[in-house]
Protein backbone atom coordinates (compact mmCIF):
# COMPACT_ATOMS: atom_id res chain seq x y z
CA UNK A 1 0.00 0.00 0.00
CA UNK A 2 2.85 2.38 0.82
CA UNK A 3 4.54 1.31 -2.42
CA UNK A 4 1.34 2.20 -4.26
CA UNK A 5 1.24 5.64 -2.67
CA UNK A 6 4.83 6.24 -3.77
CA UNK A 7 4.05 4.93 -7.25
CA UNK A 8 1.15 7.37 -7.56
CA UNK A 9 3.22 10.26 -6.24
CA UNK A 10 5.88 9.48 -8.84
CA UNK A 11 3.36 10.31 -11.58
CA UNK A 12 3.60 13.98 -10.53
CA UNK A 13 7.10 14.72 -9.24
CA UNK A 14 7.25 17.75 -7.02
CA UNK A 15 3.53 17.77 -6.22
CA UNK A 16 1.89 16.64 -3.01
CA UNK A 17 0.06 13.32 -2.95
CA UNK A 18 -2.75 12.89 -0.43
CA UNK A 19 -4.53 9.69 0.57
CA UNK A 20 -8.26 9.03 0.67
CA UNK A 21 -8.79 6.75 3.66
CA UNK A 22 -12.56 6.84 4.08
CA UNK A 23 -14.60 3.71 4.93
CA UNK A 24 -11.95 2.45 7.37
CA UNK A 25 -9.28 2.93 4.71
CA UNK A 26 -11.33 1.08 2.10
CA UNK A 27 -11.87 -1.80 4.51
CA UNK A 28 -8.15 -2.24 5.15
CA UNK A 29 -8.08 -0.73 8.63
CA UNK A 30 -7.46 2.96 9.29
CA UNK A 31 -5.48 2.29 12.47
CA UNK A 32 -2.83 0.46 10.44
CA UNK A 33 -3.04 2.30 7.13
CA UNK A 34 -2.89 5.93 8.29
CA UNK A 35 0.30 5.66 10.41
CA UNK A 36 2.03 3.68 7.64
CA UNK A 37 1.24 6.39 5.10
CA UNK A 38 2.33 9.11 7.50
CA UNK A 39 5.66 7.34 8.03
CA UNK A 40 6.06 7.22 4.24
CA UNK A 41 5.58 10.97 3.98
CA UNK A 42 1.86 11.47 3.31
CA UNK A 43 0.65 14.60 5.07
CA UNK A 44 -2.89 15.14 3.73
CA UNK A 45 -5.85 12.79 4.15
CA UNK A 46 -9.48 12.72 3.04
CA UNK A 47 -12.34 10.92 4.79
CA UNK A 48 -16.09 11.04 4.30
CA UNK A 49 -17.56 11.57 7.76
CA UNK A 50 -16.84 13.46 10.95
CA UNK A 51 -16.47 10.23 12.93
CA UNK A 52 -13.81 8.99 10.50
CA UNK A 53 -12.01 12.31 10.72
CA UNK A 54 -11.96 12.26 14.53
CA UNK A 55 -10.52 8.74 14.42
CA UNK A 56 -7.89 9.85 11.90
CA UNK A 57 -6.99 12.87 14.02
CA UNK A 58 -6.32 10.63 17.03
CA UNK A 59 -3.87 8.65 14.89
CA UNK A 60 -2.34 11.64 13.08
CA UNK A 61 -2.15 14.69 15.35
CA UNK A 62 -0.27 16.81 12.81
CA UNK A 63 -1.96 15.76 9.56
CA UNK A 64 -4.19 17.86 7.33
CA UNK A 65 -7.56 16.07 7.30
CA UNK A 66 -10.47 16.95 5.03
CA UNK A 67 -14.07 15.79 5.50
CA UNK A 68 -15.50 15.15 2.04
CA UNK A 69 -19.18 15.11 2.98
CA UNK A 70 -18.91 18.70 4.06
CA UNK A 71 -20.48 20.78 6.78
CA UNK A 72 -23.53 18.83 7.87
CA UNK A 73 -25.81 20.65 10.33
CA UNK A 74 -24.45 21.01 13.87
CA UNK A 75 -20.98 19.56 13.29
CA UNK A 76 -19.05 22.81 12.79
CA UNK A 77 -17.91 23.11 16.39
CA UNK A 78 -16.65 19.52 16.42
CA UNK A 79 -14.73 20.10 13.20
CA UNK A 80 -13.03 23.11 14.67
CA UNK A 81 -12.33 21.37 17.98
CA UNK A 82 -10.40 18.65 16.16
CA UNK A 83 -8.77 20.96 13.60
CA UNK A 84 -10.59 19.26 10.73
CA UNK A 85 -11.27 20.84 7.35
CA UNK A 86 -14.74 20.56 5.82
CA UNK A 87 -15.10 20.32 2.06
CA UNK A 88 -17.80 22.96 1.64
CA UNK A 89 -20.29 22.08 -1.05
CA UNK A 90 -22.97 24.76 -1.08
CA UNK A 91 -23.46 28.49 -0.47
CA UNK A 92 -25.27 27.59 2.77
CA UNK A 93 -22.28 25.63 4.03
CA UNK A 94 -19.87 28.40 3.07
CA UNK A 95 -21.97 31.02 4.87
CA UNK A 96 -22.28 28.88 7.99
CA UNK A 97 -18.55 28.08 8.09
CA UNK A 98 -17.61 31.72 7.57
CA UNK A 99 -19.85 32.70 10.49
CA UNK A 100 -18.20 30.05 12.68
CA UNK A 101 -14.81 31.43 11.68
CA UNK A 102 -15.83 34.94 12.67
CA UNK A 103 -17.03 33.67 16.05
CA UNK A 104 -13.77 31.76 16.54
CA UNK A 105 -11.79 34.93 15.91
CA UNK A 106 -9.94 33.80 12.78
CA UNK A 107 -10.46 31.95 9.50
CA UNK A 108 -10.28 28.17 9.87
CA UNK A 109 -9.04 26.16 6.87
CA UNK A 110 -11.60 24.57 4.55
CA UNK A 111 -11.94 23.40 0.96
CA UNK A 112 -14.42 24.51 -1.68
CA UNK A 113 -16.03 21.71 -3.67
CA UNK A 114 -17.25 22.63 -7.14
CA UNK A 115 -19.53 20.26 -9.01
CA UNK A 116 -18.33 20.05 -12.61
CA UNK A 117 -20.57 17.16 -13.63
CA UNK A 118 -21.30 14.64 -10.88
CA UNK A 119 -24.48 16.32 -9.58
CA UNK A 120 -24.06 15.03 -6.05
CA UNK A 121 -22.38 17.59 -3.82
CA UNK A 122 -20.71 20.89 -4.58
CA UNK A 123 -21.23 24.43 -5.79
CA UNK A 124 -22.45 24.72 -9.34
CA UNK A 125 -19.87 26.22 -11.67
CA UNK A 126 -21.85 29.45 -11.90
CA UNK A 127 -22.17 29.68 -8.09
CA UNK A 128 -18.42 29.21 -7.70
CA UNK A 129 -17.56 31.74 -10.42
CA UNK A 130 -19.76 34.25 -8.64
CA UNK A 131 -17.43 34.03 -5.62
CA UNK A 132 -14.65 35.83 -7.52
CA UNK A 133 -13.63 38.81 -5.41
CA UNK A 134 -16.05 37.95 -2.61
CA UNK A 135 -14.39 38.45 0.81
CA UNK A 136 -16.26 35.45 2.18
CA UNK A 137 -13.70 33.19 0.49
CA UNK A 138 -10.91 34.50 2.69
CA UNK A 139 -13.19 34.85 5.72
CA UNK A 140 -14.02 31.14 5.47
CA UNK A 141 -10.37 30.14 5.18
CA UNK A 142 -10.72 28.51 1.75
CA UNK A 143 -7.36 26.91 1.11
CA UNK A 144 -8.22 24.31 -1.50
CA UNK A 145 -10.42 24.08 -4.59
CA UNK A 146 -11.54 20.64 -5.67
CA UNK A 147 -13.94 18.77 -7.90
CA UNK A 148 -14.74 15.11 -8.53
CA UNK A 149 -14.13 13.43 -11.86
CA UNK A 150 -17.07 11.58 -13.40
CA UNK A 151 -15.26 9.11 -15.67
CA UNK A 152 -11.53 9.39 -15.09
CA UNK A 153 -11.10 5.65 -15.63
CA UNK A 154 -12.30 6.19 -19.21
CA UNK A 155 -9.78 8.69 -20.59
CA UNK A 156 -11.56 9.16 -23.93
CA UNK A 157 -14.85 10.26 -22.35
CA UNK A 158 -15.69 13.83 -23.39
CA UNK A 159 -16.80 14.69 -19.87
CA UNK A 160 -13.16 14.62 -18.71
CA UNK A 161 -12.26 17.42 -21.12
CA UNK A 162 -15.30 19.43 -20.15
CA UNK A 163 -14.59 19.07 -16.44
CA UNK A 164 -10.97 20.07 -16.94
CA UNK A 165 -12.02 23.20 -18.84
CA UNK A 166 -14.55 24.20 -16.19
CA UNK A 167 -12.01 23.66 -13.44
CA UNK A 168 -9.46 25.82 -15.27
CA UNK A 169 -12.05 28.62 -15.45
CA UNK A 170 -12.66 28.30 -11.72
CA UNK A 171 -8.97 28.46 -10.91
CA UNK A 172 -8.64 31.59 -13.00
CA UNK A 173 -11.60 33.19 -11.19
CA UNK A 174 -10.24 32.26 -7.76
CA UNK A 175 -6.50 32.73 -8.17
CA UNK A 176 -3.90 31.84 -5.58
CA UNK A 177 -5.81 28.92 -4.08
CA UNK A 178 -4.26 25.45 -4.46
CA UNK A 179 -6.40 22.88 -6.24
CA UNK A 180 -7.07 19.15 -6.34
CA UNK A 181 -8.55 17.49 -9.42
CA UNK A 182 -7.10 13.99 -9.83
CA UNK A 183 -8.50 10.93 -8.10
CA UNK A 184 -6.86 7.51 -8.57
CA UNK A 185 -7.61 7.26 -12.27
CA UNK A 186 -7.17 11.00 -12.74
CA UNK A 187 -3.53 10.65 -11.72
CA UNK A 188 -3.01 8.80 -15.03
CA UNK A 189 -4.75 11.41 -17.20
CA UNK A 190 -1.54 13.38 -17.53
CA UNK A 191 -0.02 16.55 -16.17
CA UNK A 192 -2.96 18.81 -16.95
CA UNK A 193 -5.04 16.82 -14.46
CA UNK A 194 -2.54 17.00 -11.61
CA UNK A 195 -2.84 20.61 -10.40
CA UNK A 196 -1.42 20.95 -6.84
CA UNK A 197 -2.62 17.92 -4.89
CA UNK A 198 -3.24 14.35 -6.06
CA UNK A 199 -6.13 12.64 -4.30
CA UNK A 200 -5.96 8.85 -4.84
CA UNK A 201 -8.02 6.35 -2.89
CA UNK A 202 -8.88 3.01 -4.51
CA UNK A 203 -5.54 2.63 -6.27
CA UNK A 204 -3.72 2.82 -2.94
CA UNK A 205 -5.38 -0.45 -1.99
CA UNK A 206 -4.59 -2.32 -5.20
CA UNK A 207 -7.52 -1.37 -7.42
CA UNK A 208 -6.69 -0.85 -11.08
CA UNK A 209 -6.89 2.88 -11.94
CA UNK A 210 -6.44 2.11 -15.65
CA UNK A 211 -9.11 -0.49 -16.55
CA UNK A 212 -8.35 -2.38 -19.74
CA UNK A 213 -4.61 -1.94 -19.19
CA UNK A 214 -2.19 -3.77 -16.88
CA UNK A 215 -2.67 -2.69 -13.29
CA UNK A 216 0.22 -0.41 -12.25
CA UNK A 217 -0.61 -0.97 -8.59
CA UNK A 218 0.61 -3.73 -6.33
CA UNK A 219 -2.02 -6.00 -4.73
CA UNK A 220 -2.74 -5.08 -1.13
CA UNK A 221 -5.49 -7.42 0.11
CA UNK A 222 -5.38 -11.19 0.18
CA UNK A 223 -8.43 -13.08 1.47
CA UNK A 224 -8.12 -16.72 2.43
CA UNK A 225 -10.59 -19.12 4.04
CA UNK A 226 -10.20 -22.53 5.65
CA UNK A 227 -11.72 -25.62 4.07
CA UNK A 228 -14.06 -27.01 6.72
CA UNK A 229 -15.08 -30.18 4.91
CA UNK A 230 -14.69 -32.04 1.61
CA UNK A 231 -17.24 -34.51 0.26
CA UNK A 232 -18.10 -36.35 -2.92
CA UNK A 233 -21.56 -36.04 -4.45
CA UNK A 234 -23.14 -38.17 -7.13
CA UNK A 235 -24.56 -36.94 -10.41
CA UNK A 236 -27.99 -35.43 -9.84
CA UNK A 237 -27.31 -34.32 -6.25
CA UNK A 238 -27.76 -30.66 -5.36
CA UNK A 239 -25.89 -28.20 -3.15
CA UNK A 240 -26.86 -25.16 -1.12
CA UNK A 241 -30.12 -23.44 -0.30
CA UNK A 242 -33.00 -23.94 -2.75
CA UNK A 243 -30.96 -26.56 -4.64
CA UNK A 244 -29.79 -24.04 -7.23
CA UNK A 245 -26.85 -26.20 -8.34
CA UNK A 246 -27.01 -29.78 -9.54
CA UNK A 247 -24.00 -32.04 -10.14
CA UNK A 248 -23.84 -33.18 -13.77
CA UNK A 249 -21.36 -35.92 -12.82
CA UNK A 250 -19.68 -37.13 -9.62
CA UNK A 251 -18.03 -34.06 -8.08
CA UNK A 252 -15.91 -33.20 -5.05
CA UNK A 253 -17.21 -30.25 -3.04
CA UNK A 254 -15.34 -28.25 -0.41
CA UNK A 255 -17.15 -26.08 2.10
CA UNK A 256 -15.32 -22.95 3.23
CA UNK A 257 -15.73 -21.26 6.58
CA UNK A 258 -16.73 -17.87 5.17
CA UNK A 259 -19.98 -16.29 3.98
CA UNK A 260 -21.85 -13.12 3.25
CA UNK A 261 -21.77 -12.18 6.95
CA UNK A 262 -18.05 -11.71 6.38
CA UNK A 263 -18.68 -9.35 3.49
CA UNK A 264 -18.11 -11.87 0.73
CA UNK A 265 -20.97 -11.00 -1.64
CA UNK A 266 -23.89 -13.40 -2.02
CA UNK A 267 -24.19 -12.11 -5.58
CA UNK A 268 -21.07 -14.16 -6.40
CA UNK A 269 -23.13 -17.35 -5.99
CA UNK A 270 -22.65 -19.49 -9.08
CA UNK A 271 -20.43 -16.81 -10.63
CA UNK A 272 -17.37 -16.40 -8.45
CA UNK A 273 -14.45 -18.69 -7.76
CA UNK A 274 -11.62 -19.40 -5.34
CA UNK A 275 -8.15 -20.80 -5.86
CA UNK A 276 -7.16 -24.09 -4.23
CA UNK A 277 -3.54 -25.09 -4.83
CA UNK A 278 -3.58 -22.55 -7.66
CA UNK A 279 -6.56 -24.19 -9.35
CA UNK A 280 -9.59 -22.02 -10.08
CA UNK A 281 -12.56 -23.70 -8.39
CA UNK A 282 -16.06 -22.35 -9.07
CA UNK A 283 -18.49 -21.38 -6.33
CA UNK A 284 -21.56 -23.61 -6.55
CA UNK A 285 -24.98 -23.09 -5.00
CA UNK A 286 -26.00 -20.06 -3.00
CA UNK A 287 -23.41 -18.44 -0.76
CA UNK A 288 -24.86 -18.61 2.74
CA UNK A 289 -24.25 -16.48 5.82
CA UNK A 290 -21.21 -18.35 7.05
CA UNK A 291 -20.33 -20.89 4.34
CA UNK A 292 -19.29 -21.09 0.69
CA UNK A 293 -19.26 -24.29 -1.39
CA UNK A 294 -16.61 -24.86 -4.07
CA UNK A 295 -16.38 -27.50 -6.75
CA UNK A 296 -12.83 -28.78 -6.13
CA UNK A 297 -12.98 -31.76 -8.48
CA UNK A 298 -10.01 -30.35 -10.41
CA UNK A 299 -8.01 -29.66 -7.25
CA UNK A 300 -7.18 -33.14 -5.91
CA UNK A 301 -5.16 -31.70 -3.03
CA UNK A 302 -8.17 -29.98 -1.50
CA UNK A 303 -8.63 -31.29 2.02
CA UNK A 304 -10.06 -30.37 5.39
CA UNK A 305 -7.88 -27.70 6.97
CA UNK A 306 -6.55 -26.52 3.64
CA UNK A 307 -6.75 -22.99 2.33
CA UNK A 308 -8.77 -21.41 -0.45
CA UNK A 309 -7.88 -17.98 -1.80
CA UNK A 310 -10.87 -15.77 -2.57
CA UNK A 311 -8.91 -12.57 -3.22
CA UNK A 312 -5.34 -12.79 -4.40
CA UNK A 313 -3.12 -14.02 -7.21
CA UNK A 314 -5.29 -14.41 -10.33
CA UNK A 315 -8.35 -13.23 -8.39
CA UNK A 316 -7.63 -9.53 -7.91
CA UNK A 317 -10.25 -7.31 -6.34
CA UNK A 318 -11.51 -6.02 -9.67
CA UNK A 319 -11.99 -9.57 -10.95
CA UNK A 320 -13.83 -10.56 -7.78
CA UNK A 321 -16.06 -7.50 -8.07
CA UNK A 322 -16.90 -8.25 -11.71
CA UNK A 323 -17.84 -11.84 -10.83
CA UNK A 324 -20.28 -10.53 -8.23
CA UNK A 325 -21.78 -7.98 -10.60
CA UNK A 326 -20.27 -5.09 -8.69
CA UNK A 327 -16.98 -3.20 -8.38
CA UNK A 328 -13.81 -3.81 -6.42
CA UNK A 329 -14.57 -0.79 -4.24
CA UNK A 330 -17.59 -2.57 -2.80
CA UNK A 331 -15.61 -5.76 -2.24
CA UNK A 332 -12.94 -3.90 -0.28
CA UNK A 333 -15.23 -1.73 1.81
CA UNK A 334 -17.42 -4.73 2.63
CA UNK A 335 -14.63 -6.74 4.25
CA UNK A 336 -16.08 -7.84 7.57
CA UNK A 337 -14.95 -7.84 11.18
CA UNK A 338 -14.75 -11.62 11.68
CA UNK A 339 -11.54 -12.09 9.71
CA UNK A 340 -8.22 -12.63 11.40
CA UNK A 341 -6.17 -9.84 9.85
CA UNK A 342 -2.44 -10.00 9.34
CA UNK A 343 -0.66 -6.84 8.29
CA UNK A 344 2.52 -7.37 6.29
CA UNK A 345 5.21 -4.75 6.78
CA UNK A 346 8.85 -4.17 6.03
CA UNK A 347 10.77 -7.23 4.88
CA UNK A 348 7.58 -9.34 4.91
CA UNK A 349 6.13 -7.40 1.96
Amino acid sequence: MVANWRRLADEAPGLACAAVVKADAYGCGLTHVAPALWAAGCRTYFVAHLSEAVAARALLPEATIYVLNGLLPDIGSALMAHALRPVLGSPEELTEWAALCVRSGAPQPAALHIDTGMNRLGFSVSEALALAGDPIVARAGIGLLMTHLVSAELPEEAVNTRQAADFARLRAALPGIPASFANSSGVFLGGEAHHDLLRPGYALFGGNPTPGKPNPMRPVVRLEATIAQVRTVAAGETAGYNARWTADSPRRLATLSIGYADGYPRAASGRGAALVDGVRCPIVGHISMDLVILDVTDAPGAARGGTATLIGDALDIDTVGQAAGTIGYEILTGLGSRYVRHYVTGTEA
